[in-house]
This record gives structure tokens, C-alpha cells and sequence, in this order.
């Protein structure tokens, strides 16, 4: 199971989503940050630009490009990334991944046409929920298309990744949602599992699950656990 540490990007420092709005937390360096988090042994590093999410104004291109050029830095973009522009947008900043928003993602047209922009393996596709039901971030109600309906649709368009996140839990330390994640399993995709995480059992319970990663954010930047232990118990 493959473990993403999260960086989120405020102002050009680490922030985390608190659920709400952006709320900066941790006035850290990004680029020493990523590096530390690469010298631990991290494969890929799950990015998002809070500050181009939330229209703030605040441009973090420079930034994430030097992220992206560090050496072994494999970049997954999210926040946001709804429309095929914001999509090549991420990907020409040096994103190996992009994932694509879940309001974008349940829309058929909306999907086919950024499938059909993007190479192949170069996708991933948002189930964000509240409840066990797609609830897009912002949205006032939740959608009435089911998430494993979604990950199928993402499969036959040939996006293999989903990326599954309880927004309840999202930043609250109390553990995933597994069950939900696990529950598309059966759609054939492989899901990475985001949203809760706080302890190296809920990252064995993940790899035992079949997840195919897990992103971790305030967990490791308050110490719960630490990167070298996430990687040995979810190889």
C-alpha cells in the first residue's frame, strides 16, 4: 500500500483543510517539508493548492513546481480540478497525477471530455462523501449517484485510481471511513483511502482492507505516528 503525506498549500507554507475553509496550522516550509518527507522513503506526495481551490488570490506555481522538480518527487494534485484547464494546469506544474473534483467527476460529459484531454495514467477520480453519499465539497446536498457508480464510470473511461474521502472526517483525527472505501473495491478500481487517519492501526486496517494507498496529513505533521512507521506497516 503505497502512503501519500499530504501538503496542503497556503500563502506558500503547509496548511491543513479543516473540513470548512483553509486554516493555516503549520507555518512550515513546503520545500523542506517535501524534501524531509522524500529523504524518509515517500514515493508520491499528495499536493493541494488551497489558495487556487478557494480563489484567494495567492499564486503557489513557483512553489509547486519546485516541489515537483526535487529529485524522486512524484506529485498527486488535488483541490478543485474541475475543468480540463485547472486539470493541464496541475499537471504542467509537474503533477504526475491529477485528480479530478468529484462535482466534474459524476458529470459523464464533463469526465469523457477531460479523459479525452489528459494521457492516459495521468487521472485519478475525487469520491468525496458525507454520510456514505457523494457530497462534493461546498455542495448544499449530497448527489444522488452512488459512489460505486462513480467508480465504475471513472474504470470504463479508463481511470484505474479513485481517491475515497469522508469530508466529516477529513482533518478530525477519528479515524476512516474503511468501510465506504472498501465497498468499491468490488468496482475494480484501485482506491486510496483519505480522511480520518490518525494511527498506524488504521493504516495496517487499510492495507488488510486492500487499499492501494492512504493519505496522511495531520497525523504525521503532529506526531501521532511517524513516516518511517507508516511505510513499514503498509508495505
Amino acid at each position: 500500500m503505497q502512503v501519500y503525506p499530504a501538503m496542503d498549500l497556503k500563502g506558500g507554507r503547509v496548511a491543513r483543510f479543516d473540513g470548512q475553509g483553509p486554516e493555516t496550522v503549520y507555518a512550515l516550509d513546503p520545500l523542506a517539508v517535501a524534501q524531509g518527507f522524500l529523504a524518509g522513503g515517500a514515493s508520491w506526495l499528495h499536493v493541494v493548492d488551497l489558495d487556487r481551490a478557494f480563489d484567494t488570490g495567492s499564486d503557489n506555481d513557483a512553489l509547486i513546481r519546485r516541489i515537483a522538480s526535487l529529485n524522486g518527487a512524484r506529485l498527486q494534485m488535488g483541490g478543485s480540478l474541475a475543468e480540463v484547464g485547472t486539470i493541464e494546469r496541475a499537471l504542467a506544474l509537474g503533477a504526475a497525477r491529477a485528480v479530478v473534483a468529484t462535482a466534474a467527476a459524476a458529470d459523464p460529459r464533463r469526465l469523457e471530455e477531460i479523459v479525452g484531454r489528459v494521457p492516459p495514467g495521468r487521472l485519478a477520480v475525487a469520491a468525496e462523501v458525507r454520510s456514505g453519499r457523494l457530497a462534493p465539497r461546498g455542495a448544499s446536498r449530497p448527489l444522488s449517484l452512488p459512489a460505486r457508480e462513480l467508480a465504475r464510470r471513472a474504470l470504463d473511461l479508463g481511470v484505474e485510481v479513485l481517491v475515497y474521502r469522508d469530508l466529516d472526517r477529513d482533518g478530525q483525527l477519528r479515524g476512516p471511513d474503511l468501510e465506504g472505501a472498501a465497498a468499491l473495491l468490488d468496482a475494480g478500481t484501485e482506491v486510496i483511502l483519505a480522511g480520518g487517519i490518525s494511527s498506524l492501526a488504521h493504516l495496517e486496517a487499510a492495507r488488510q482492507a486492500g487499499m492501494a494507498g492512504a493519505i496522511v496529513g495531520r497525523a504525521l505533521y503532529e506526531g501521532r505516528f511517524s513516516l518511517s512507521e507508516a511505510l513499514a506497516c503498509s508495505a
